[in-house]
C-alpha cells in the first residue's frame, strides 16, 4: 500500500497545476490517513525542533544560522545523558527539551520523593506525559550514584579529540567566478568551495577546547588578501564545574542574560508550534565553536557560584564588519552600518571586514533558589569609529555615537503549578524595555503561557534575541497568549495568538502599525512509530504598497496564511517515510490574491548495526511571487542543516549518503539540486547562475581518537 501511495504522490508532483491545486492538496491529505495501519517499529520524532528553526530563518530574512553548538551539545547528551535524579537547574536548561514548568515541576518532585527508580516515573509529574518521555529518552538516564570527583587531569586525558573537514560546492559557476582578472567589475578572487575544519578535545559536558578555520566561497585561501589562510578563525577553551568556578571561557564564547533584553548570543526560539517555550533559559556563558562570523564575544569570562550566589563577568575585544563613511580627504569619519554576512569576497566587502573595533565588558549577579530567581546585568560597548545610520526617518531612533550600555533586572518565581519570568531593561539613554510571562499548568491535560512586551522606539541593544515579532528588541509592544492542550493519549493540539504594534516607522513600513498572528496544530501520534500533524497559520501586518510610485508611500495591510500537513512514518527498524504538504496564500488587496504550493516526500535508510545510512527527497514547488515563498528543512551532514527557501516553480531532490571507515572515521555525502521551470538564470548580480539548474556537492569526514 505504501508504495502505491508514494507512487501516487510522485505522480501528482508532475502533473500539478493551478487547475487541480485544491484537489491535490485533498486528495494527498486523504491519502496519508491509510499509513496509521502499518506501525511497527519505535522513532523519536523531531518536528517540533524542525519547525522551530524554519520560524527562525523566516524571521531573520531568509538568513539561515550557522550555529550548530545546539546540535553539538545534543549529540553530546546522547552520548553522555543526563542523570535526572541528581541534575542541577542549569544542567536541566542546558538540554533545551523541558519548559520552565517542566523543570520546576521535576525538581520539586524529586526533592519531595528522591532520586528516580524509572524514567517513567516521570509519568507522576503534572506536565509529562509519554510523548514528552519518549522524546527526551535518548538523552536523559536515571541513576542513584553520585557524580565522582574528576579532577583536571582527568579531564585532560580521557575525553575525545575530533578533527571535522567539510567541503561544499555549488557545482554550476555564477558571474563572480567568470569575469576575468584586469575587468574593472568586481569578481570572486577566491575558488567557489565552502571549507570548513575543526578540530576539537572534549570531556562529557567539563572540559572542551578546539580550533575552527572557514572560507566561503569566492574567498581566498593562502593567497590574496587570505595570505594567513582561512579568512575566518575561532578558538575557545572552556571548563566547567571546577570547584567554585561554575564557567571558564577563553577564547570565543557567547553570553545569554535575562530574557534576551540584554544579551542573548545562543539559539532562541521565538514563535512557533512549541507554544509554551518561550522563555529563555541557559547558562550565562557557553563556549562558541560554529562558523558563523558575527554572534559572538572574544576575550575572556567566568562564572563563580557559590551556595545560591552566582556571579559572571566577561571581557571582550572584537573587530566586526561595518561599512565605513569616509570625509572629504580620504579619513574614516563613522559607520553608517554593521555587515553580518561574514563574506569577504569583492573589494566592497573586504573594505568593510575588521572595519569597526569594539570593546565590551559586562556581567551579572545573581541568587537562584527552587522557586525563586533574580539576577542584575549589565553590557557596555565602546566603538573605535561612532554609529550614524542614514537619515531616513525610521532610523530616527537608531543606535548612535561611540558607545552603548545595557542593564536589566531579570526575575522568575514558580509557586506549584505557575512560574512567572521576566525582565526589566535599560540604555545608558534610560531607554526602556520589558518583557513579562506567566506559564501555567491549568489542568495535567492543559498548559498555558501569556507573555507581555513593551520594548521601546528608542531602545536599542546589540547581540540580543528576546520574544519578540521584530528581529531584534526594539519599537514594539505585544500581547501573546499559547496554549498547549492533550485531550487523549494520542492527541495534542496546539494554538497561540499574538497581537503586536510598532509605535514608530519600520523598514519599509513608513508609518506606525500594528498585526496579529494566529497558529493552530494538531499532532496524532497514535504510537512510537507514526506522528502526523496539520497546522494552519494566519497572519495580518503593514508594509508600504506603492504600485503608482506616489510620493508617499501608502501602508496596507498584507495578509498571509499558511496550511501544512505532514506525516513522518517509521515502516520498520530500517526505512521512515516523512512527506509534507503546503499551501501559501498572500494580499494586499482581496482581488491580488498570490499562491504558493510545495510537497516533498522523504524516504530515510537506516540499518542497524550497520556502518552505513541515507536518505532522498523529491520536491515540488510553485509560487506567484516571493511573497508566497515557503521553507523546508533538509537533513544535511553531522552537525548541519539547511533550510532553504522556495518561489516561482520548479522540482528539487537531495541524496545524503554516510559510511563509517572504520571504527573511528565517517564519511559523510550529499547531492542536491533545484530545477527551474521556464527560467533562463538564477540569482542576481554575481550570483547569477546561467541556465535553470542549481547544483550542490557537500562531503564531510570525520576522524576521533
Amino acid at each position: 500500500m505504501h508504495t502505491i501511495l508514494h507512487g501516487r504522490l510522485i505522480i501528482s508532483f508532475i502533473r500539478f497545476s493551478r487547475l487541480n491545486f485544491y484537489l491535490l492538496f485533498g486528495q494527498i491529505i486523504i491519502l496519508l490517513l491509510p499509513f496509521t495501519l502499518f506501525a511497527q517499529q519505535p522513532e523519536s520524532s523531531h518536528s517540533e525542533v524542525e519547525q522551530q528553526l524554519e520560524a527562525i530563518t523566516e524571521n531573520s530574512e531568509d538568513n539561515e544560522t550557522e550555529d550548530d553548538s545546539f546540535i553539538q551539545s545534543m549529540r553530546q547528551f546522547l552520548k553522555h545523558p543526563i542523570n535526572l535524579s541528581t541534575a542541577n537547574l542549569a544542567t536541566l536548561q542546558e538540554l533545551s527539551m523541558f519548559s520552565a514548568i517542566q523543570i520546576q515541576q521535576l525538581i520539586s518532585y524529586r526533592n519531595r520523593l528522591g532520586s528516580f527508580i524509572s524514567i517513567y516515573e516521570l509519568q507522576a509529574i503534572p506536565s509529562f506525559d509519554i510523548r514528552l518521555i519518549e522524546k527526551i529518552r535518548p538523552y536523559v538516564t536515571v541513576s542513584n550514584l553520585l557524580n565522582s570527583r574528576e579532577d583536571m587531569g582527568k579531564r585532560m586525558s580521557d575525553g575525545t579529540h575530533t578533527l571535522l573537514t567539510r567541503l561544499t560546492q555549488v557545482i554550476e559557476k555564477s558571474k563572480g567566478y567568470l569575469i576575468a582578472p584586469g575587468s574593472q567589475n568586481n569578481f570572486y578572487p577566491g575558488s567557489n568551495q565552502k571549507i570548513l575544519v575543526r578540530y576539537q578535545y572534549q570531556y562529557k559536558n567539563l572540559l572542551q577546547y578546539g580550533i575552527l578555520g572557514e572560507k566561503d566561497a569566492g574567498e581566498n585561501l593562502f593567497k590574496g588578501a587570505q595570505k594567513k589562510g582561512f579568512d575566518f578563525y575561532s578558538a575557545h577553551f572552556f571548563v566547567r564545574n571546577r570547584g567554585i568556578i561554575r564557567s571558564l571561557a577563553i577564547g570565543d564564547f557567547t553570553v545569554n542574560l535575562g530574557q534576551g533584553l540584554t544579551q542573548w548570543q545562543s539559539l532562541a526560539f521565538k514563535k512557533s508550534s512549541e507554544v509554551i517555550n518561550n522563555k529563555r533559559q541557559l547558562a550565562v556563558l557557553r563556549p562558541y565553536h560554529s562558523a558563523g562570523e558575527i554572534n559572538f564575544h572574544r576575550g575572556v569570562g567566568i562564572t563563580i557560584a557559590k551556595n545560591k550566589i552566582e556571579a559572571t563577568s566577561f571581557l571582550s575585544y572584537k573587530k566586526v564588519d561595518a561599512n565605513i563613511i569616509y570625509d572629504s580627504v580620504g579619513k574614516a569619519d563613522f559607520i553608517s552600518s554593521f555587515q553580518n554576512s561574514g563574506l569577504h569576497r569583492t573589494s566592497s566587502e573586504l573594505n568593510d571586514k575588521g572595519a569597526q573595533r569594539q570593546f565590551i565588558v559586562g556581567g551579572n549577579v545573581a541568587y537562584t533558589s527552587n522557586r525563586l530567581h533574580v539576577g542584575l546585568n549589565g553590557v557596555h560597548y565602546q566603538f573605535a569609529l561612532p554609529i550614524k545610520k542614514p537619515s531616513d526617518p525610521y532610523n530616527l531612533y537608531s543606535l548612535a555615537g561611540n558607545e552603548l550600555g545595557n542593564y536589566s533586572l531579570d526575575y522568575s518565581f514558580g509557586y506549584r503549578n505557575s512560574h512567572f519570568f521576566g525582565e526589566a531593561a535599560f540604555t545608558n539613554s534610560f531607554d526602556k524595555a520589558f518583557i513579562n510571562g506567566l506559564i501555567i499548568s491549568v489542568d495535567p491535560k492543559v498548559d498555558l503561557s501569556i507573555l507581555y512586551r513593551n520594548i521601546s522606539k528608542s531602545y536599542q541593544s546589540l547581540y540580543t534575541n528576546a520574544f519578540s515579532e521584530n528581529s531584534f528588541p526594539t519599537n514594539e509592544k505585544g500581547s501573546y497568549l499559547g496554549i498547549s492542550t492533550r485531550p487523549a493519549v494520542a492527541w495534542r493540539v496546539d494554538a497561540y495568538a499574538d497581537f503586536y504594534q510598532f509605535p514608530w516607522l519600520k523598514y519599509q513600513v513608513d508609518a506606525p502599525s500594528i498585526g496579529k498572528d494566529y497558529l493552530l496544530q494538531v499532532i496524532y501520534k497514535p504510537n512510537k512509530q507514526l506522528e502526523m500533524y496539520i497546522r494552519y497559520r494566519t497572519e495580518s501586518k503593514f508594509k508600504n504598497f506603492n504600485p503608482d510610485d506616489l510620493i508617499l508611500s501608502p501602508v496596507m495591510s498584507v495578509h498571509r496564511q499558511n496550511i501544512r500537513s505532514q506525516i513522518n512514518f517509521k515502516i520498520n527498524s530500517i526505512i521512515t517515510f516523512r512527506n509534507r504538504v503546503e499551501m501559501v496564500w498572500f494580499a494586499i488587496r482581496p482581488s491580488d490574491t498570490q499562491t504558493g504550493f510545495l510537497a516533498f516526500s522523504d524516504c530515510i535508510v537506516k540499518p542497524m548495526m550497520k556502518r552505513y545510512s541515507g536518505g532522498i527527497r523529491l520536491q515540488y514547488f510553485e509560487t506567484d511571487d516571493y511573497n508566497c515563498r515557503i521553507y523546508a528543512f533538509e537533513n544535511d551532514l553531522l552537525y548541519s542543516f539547511s533550510i532553504p527557501v522556495f518561489y516561482d516553480k520548479g522540482f528539487r531532490y537531495y541524496l545524503n549518503f554516510n559510511y563509517g571507515l572504520t571504527k573511528n572515521t565517517t564519511l559523510w555525502l550529499r547531492w542536491s539540486q533545484t530545477i527551474y521551470k521556464d527560467k533562463s538564470s538564477i540569482g542576481t548580480g554575481l550570483d547569477e547562475i546561467s541556465g535553470n539548474k542549481k547544483s550542490e556537492i557537500k562531503m564531510q569526514w570525520q576522524f576521533q581518537f
